[in-house]
Order: structure tokens, then C-alpha cells, then sequence
């Protein structure tokens, strides 16, 4: 880009005045456009600012070829979807903070900007200011010694008013999301100090006080980080507060009065530091005669200037947005308050999550089952929340996955209910194929299947599932008692299809030879371990693997579906840098460790070197190209692993490629050669 960077609002409020007062100070920034629903509001902002065009729709601005970068201010329910829309534009952006509702929200504008290469910057115009580097310079310094505990604040005491957005529910308003961010960003940001960025923290406690219309109007909390130091945060919008950052340290401890919009709407931005040093107090000055909102303006214009894809530090950055979500949701769930987009059945879609082009999930028709079903398999054991789940099963749905892997044991049955809730507010429950699962050990028995399935049943909010799987196997009970208790579930109408988890070839063999000759269904998946790496050692008690001769030769000589579990390995063919974020017992190189399997990476690499994509890639194709049924249970924790995982089905990778990769054979395939 060529300067100065044209700007583009979206919203035309009080925040963005403030940008735009900022934008007419910074010399590498001009205001290009405005876009608003509202004629009034868009010819009022536009007169006042002399704003050159005027767009009726957010579509416009983002596809206007004069606007350089998008600032977003409207409120908070509409910054994700808006963002997303300028992201997808190609568009780079500051959106006001919170970067989205929630920490899903917040991953899927990160992940969108990386895929689109544009730069994103949740805007905390405080932390551009120069009184925060010369707080990090003298801390950096010694100042203070070492940081050991810190107090942040920032409350003020509005009028209350249920339709405005700082009370409304349906606008998610509150204390924590509308100024909270600034306190633990503060937080962050100098536990942080030496690493360049911001810390998380280990625990977040809070307490508070909830209004009359749902809101958190006044929150108080508690937080630790790595090496002990301690934390105070605050916020309200009942309540006046000290609105300061005061850092302890092992020798003193300084003090920005002022930290969060000193000159408040207009320059000077003046802002001074005060230091407690062996009983005497003294105070700096931070000078500027600039609005508070061009240091934000200018920083991010010169980036985009400079060609760089983040706003230097200290300003928030793209991971640190995504910490300070994440704690912005526990300080709110400490206190009980779920937003709109949290609730159960609640119906908040966020578009545009998956960039265009990506290769649609393959589907087939397994014998039993009345629809077709994903060859990939969407597992449901890491949402916590409806909001998380909407955000990345809107996402898999959007990709063609209409399969869905849940289980009793998952989250302890918070799993299963939050799927339960996404199923039942999108009234898909005809659409898709539900996966459950029952009878972990130590409950694997008939009656505790039995049990487990009616709970199962009440969580999903289902009548029926497509296909059931005893979660693990029990050689102490006959096969018979298992193949006599599902069969009376498919009796009821309330099971399609079923087979057996961590089951071996031989007992599901003895499954499936009872269940003829009684004249009963007998088990026809087999839901083990299958991927390219074979498993060295168990990721968990009682696993089993299929990939070893016997059980490969069983699977094709009797066409059994095989539902692989953790089929790309964990992550183990993964870029170095990526692999290893799974608790360190259950991670890649912990199970799937061995000279034989680094060989099989190493020949995945090449041949993703040579058909373009990536080795996870070629891992998940090896899955879904075996010689029998094969479907390939995966783990997306965002609409990004979503889409890093979609080139794998559009691979086709022949008998001998398949060979070759499992070290079966040394001829390489001919694209190779």
C-alpha cells in the first residue's frame, strides 16, 4: 500500500467519532468512507467529518476499491459477522473491542484474517498510547524490582437503561464485555513483560453483582500467572471506580492514574507515571498533543504501510485477543452470566467462517442407514458452550459434514447436551447422522448400555440415533448379553446401525456370527484406532489400534465400516511447531513416536510436497483410501481446522501409494520419482 491509508467506518456512533477525530491527526491516515443503515446517521456523520462517500450497506464499504482498511464500531453482537465480511473482502481491519461475544467468535476472526493474509487488531487504542511503552520501559528496567501483584480498574456509573447497550441482554451489554477488556489486557500485558507478548493466566476467579435485565453491572476479579505474580481486576457501568493500573513490584511500585483514554475525547493525550520507590513518590510525564485515538490510527496505518501482517507489540495482538476472550468468558461464567449467543437453542449463525474454494466432505450410504452420511466425522468432545459449538458445527455443516461423534463419557454429558442444543435450535435432527456412544468401562455391562442410552437419548434431545457403538468391550460378559441388549434398542425403532469401540477383530467376529445365527442384527462398524501412524502406545487404557495386518486383512475380507478414531494421529504429521498442544502424556510423539512412524511422516511430507497440500493432509487420505469402508473420525477445534483438514478428501491415493506410506513397500509412487 502507498500512503496515506484510506479508512473506511462502519457504524457511525461515539466510538467511531473518536476514530475518525484520530484518523484527521495521523499523518500516514484519511477517512475515506462511511457505511451506516440509517440515511440520517450516515448524512450527519459524513457532513460533520467531510467524509467523501457514503455507503447504505457494510457490502459496499468492504468491496469499495478507495478503502484501504476497515474500522468497525457498531455493537457487540455484530463485530464478528462484520469483521468477517471485510476479512473476506480482503480487507484489513480494527475492530472495537471485543474483538467477538466470545472466545470461539474471537479464534474464528483470527483464523479467517491468517487464511485471507489481512491484518486484524482488536482496537485497544490505550495500549498505542506512549505512557504504556514507557510503563513497560521502566518496568523492563528494573524500576520496581519484580512484578509481583497488579490492580487494573474501569467503571462508571451509568444511567440505567434496559434498551441501551450497555444493559440490554439481546445487545450483550454488561460491564465485563463493554470495559473488562481493558483491565486484563492491562493484566496480560505486564505478567507478560520479557516475552513480548501478552501472558494467560492459570485461574480466573471473579464475583459480582447481575441486574435486573441479566447483565454483569458491577465485576470483581482474582488472577494468577505462571511464576506467582497476582492479579486485581474490576469493571462496572453502575459504579465509579479508581479507573487505574497500579503494578507492585519487589522494590516500589508505579501508578498510571490515567490509563485507559487520557485526554479523553480530544488532545492533548497527557498522562503522567507515578513511582513509589523507597518511601518517596515521583511523577513522569507522558506528553502528546495528539487525540488519544491517532496514536491507534497512525500505528496501524504505518503497518499497513510497512507491509506488516500485525500492529507491533504493544498493541493487542491477533493470539492475545483470542487469551483475552478466553478470559473474558471465564471472569463471566464465574459470575453466571451467559450471553444471548450462549444460551441453549440459541440461534446465532456467523457466516463466512470457511473461505471460498474449499473441497466439499464426501458422503456415503452405509447399509442400514435410511441417508447418506459425511465420510468425515465431526467429534463432539471439546465444546463447552452452545456458542462454541454453533461457530464451528455451522462450519462443518456449511463443508457438506453432516456426521456427528458424541459419547456419554464426553465432558462428563456437558458434551452430548451442548450438541443436544445446537441439533434442536437448527432443526436438523433428519439431516444429519448422530454417532452415540455408551458402556465405557468401568460401566460395560448390557444394563449400564441400556441406562446410559436413555440419558444419552435425553441430552441430544433425540428419539433415535443412526448409529450406536458400545464405547469399549467387556470379555468377562458373553458377547451374546451385548448383542441381545442392542438388538432390543433396534427393536424399539430407537438404533439404526451399531458396532463396538476399541473392540478386537475376533470378538466382533463372535458379535457378528452370534447375531446370525440367532437371526438377530449384528455389530458392522468397528470403531478403533486407524491412522497412518500406528499407535505405539495407548493414548488411554484400553485402546486398540487397527492398523496391523491381521485386523487390515479382517476389515477388507468381510467389508466391515471402519469409524477411525483420532485418524490423523493427534496431530503427529502436523508442522513441528503445531504438534504439540495436547497435555503431555496423550501427545503425538508420546503415542505415536517410533523410527517407523517418523519414516511414514517423512514419506507423507514428500509426497504433500509434491501433490501440494500438507502431510495432515496426506494422513487423512490414507484413512478414507483403504480397501474397505473407511470413515475418519477428526477433532476441529475452529472453522479453521476445518478447513486445514478439507484438501485431504479431495486426494485420491492409489493401492500402491497407500502400501508405500505404510512402509508395506519401498516403490515410490511414479510423481516422485
Amino acid at each position: 500500500m502507498t500512503g496515506p491509508i484510506r479508512w473506511g467506518i462502519i457504524g457511525p456512533g461515539a466510538i467511531a467519532q473518536n476514530f475518525a477525530d484520530g484518523v484527521a491527526e495521523a499523518p500516514d491516515a484519511t477517512l475515506q468512507a462511511i457505511a451506516s443503515r440509517s440515511a440520517e446517521r450516515r448524512a450527519e456523520f459524513g457532513n460533520r467529518n467531510a467524509v467523501p462517500t457514503r455507503h447504505d450497506s457494510y457490502e459496499a464499504l468492504v468491496a469499495d476499491a478507495e478503502v484501504d482498511a476497515v474500522y468497525i464500531a457498531t455493537p457487540h453482537p455484530f463485530h464478528a459477522e462484520q469483521g468477517l465480511l471485510a476479512i473476506r473482502a480482503g480487507k484489513p481491519l480494527v475492530i472495537e473491542k471485543p474483538l467477538g461475544l466470545n472466545a470461539a467468535e474471537a479464534v474464528a476472526l483470527v483464523e479467517a484474517a491468517q487464511q485471507e493474509g489481512v491484518l486484524l487488531m482488536e482496537g485497544f487504542m490505550y495500549l498505542l498510547h506512549p505512557q504504556i511503552a514507557r510503563m513497560i520501559e521502566m518496568i523492563e528496567g528494573g524500576a520496581i524490582g519484580t512484578v509481583r501483584h497488579i490492580r487494573a480498574s474501569f467503571g462508571f456509573a451509568a444511567t440505567r437503561d434496559p434498551e441501551s447497550r450497555l444493559f440490554s441482554r439481546a445487545l450483550a451489554g454488561g460491564g465485563i464485555l463493554d470495559v473488562g477488556g481493558y483491565p486484563v489486557s492491562a493484566a496480560r500485558l505486564i505478567a507478560g513483560i520479557g516475552t513480548g507478548g501478552f501472558a494467560d493466566p492459570l485461574v480466573v476467579k471473579g464475583a459480582g453483582v447481575l441486574g435486573p435485565t441479566g447483565v454483569d453491572e458491577v465485576a470483581h476479579g482474582l488472577l494468577t500467572f505462571q511464576g506467582g505474580i497476582t492479579a486485581e481486576i474490576a469493571c462496572a457501568v453502575t459504579r465509579t471506580m479508581e479507573n487505574s493500573i497500579t503494578v507492585e513490584g519487589t522494590e516500589g511500585s508505579l501508578t498510571l492514574p490515567d490509563p485507559w483514554v487520557p485526554g479523553r475525547n480530544a488532545g492533548p493525550s497527557d498522562a503522567v507515571i507515578r513511582l513509589v520507590k523507597n518511601g518517596e513518590t515521583t511523577e513522569e510525564w507522558v506528553k502528546h498533543p495528539a487525540h488519544l485515538f491517532m496514536h491507534e490510527a497512525q500505528a496501524v496505518s504505518r503497518a499497513l504501510l510497512g507491509g506488516l501482517s500485525e500492529v507491533p507489540y504493544p498493541a493487542m495482538s491477533p493470539k492475545g485477543s483470542i487469551g483475552n476472550a478466553a478470559v473474558l468468558d471465564q471472569w463471566r461464567a464465574e459470575l453466571g452470566y451467559a450471553t444471548f449467543a450462549e444460551e441453549p437453542g440459541a440461534l446465532r449463525r456467523l457466516p463466512r467462517t470457511l473461505p471460498a474454494g474449499l473441497p466439499q466432505v464426501p458422503q456415503v450410504t452405509l447399509p442400514g442407514l435410511d441417508r447418506p452420511m459425511s465420510q468425515l466425522v465431526m467429534g463432539c468432545d471439546n465444546r463447552d458452550t452452545p456458542a462454541e459449538g454453533a461457530v464451528v458445527w455451522d462450519a462443518w455443516m456449511e463443508a457438506g459434514g453432516n456426521a456427528f461423534d458424541s459419547a456419554f463419557v464426553y465432558g462428563g454429558g456437558r458434551h452430548e447436551a451442548v450438541l443436544g442444543q445446537w441439533i434442536a435450535s437448527r432443526g436438523v435432527a433428519e439431516e444429519i447422522t448422530v454417532i452415540s456412544k455408551g458402556a465405557h468401562s468401568p460401566y460395560c455391562t448390557p444394563r449400564a448400555l441400556l441406562a446410559q442410552f436413555e440419558i444419552s437419548m435425553g441430552r441430544l434431545q433425540l428419539n433415535h440415533v443412526p448409529i450406536y457403538i458400545l464405547h469399549r468391550d467387556n470379555p468377562e460378559v458373553p458377547v451374546g448379553e451385548f448383542v441381545e441388549a442392542v438388538n432390543g434398542l433396534i427393536a424399539q425403532g430407537r438404533v439404526g446401525i451399531w458396532g463396538g469401540s476399541n473392540w478386537t477383530p475376533a470378538r466382533l467376529a463372535e458379535a457378528q456370527d452370534y447375531a446370525e445365527a440367532k437371526g438377530l442384527q449384528g455389530p458392522s462398524i468397528l470403531n478403533n484406532n486407524l491412522s497412518l501412524a500406528v499407535m505405539e502406545r495407548p493414548v488411554w487404557p484400553g485402546c486398540v489400534t487397527s492398523n496391523d495386518a491381521r485386523t487390515l486383512a479382517f476389515l477388507k475380507e468381510r467389508q466391515v465400516v471402519h469409524l477411525s478414531w483420532s485418524s490423523q494421529a493427534r496431530g503427529y504429521f502436523l508442522p513441528e511447531a503445531l504438534r504439540d498442544r495436547l497435555p503431555e502424556d496423550t501427545r503425538p510423539e508420546a503415542c505415536f513416536g517410533s523410527a517407523a512412524n517418523a519414516e511414514r511422516r517423512r514419506r507423507a511430507e514428500a509426497l504433500a510436497g509434491a501433490r501440494g497440500v500438507s502431510a495432515h493432509n496426506i494422513a487423512t487420505a490414507w484413512v478414507l483410501s483403504q480397501p474397505f469402508p473407511s470413515l475418519a473420525l477428526i477433532g476441529p477445534r475452529s472453522a479453521g481446522e476445518i478447513a486445514s483438514t478439507l484438501p485431504g478428501v479431495g486426494l485420491t491415493l492409489d493401492p500402491g501409494t497407500v502400501a508405500w506410506l505404510n512402509l508395506e513397500t519401498d516403490a515410490a509412487p511414479a510423481e516422485l520419482a
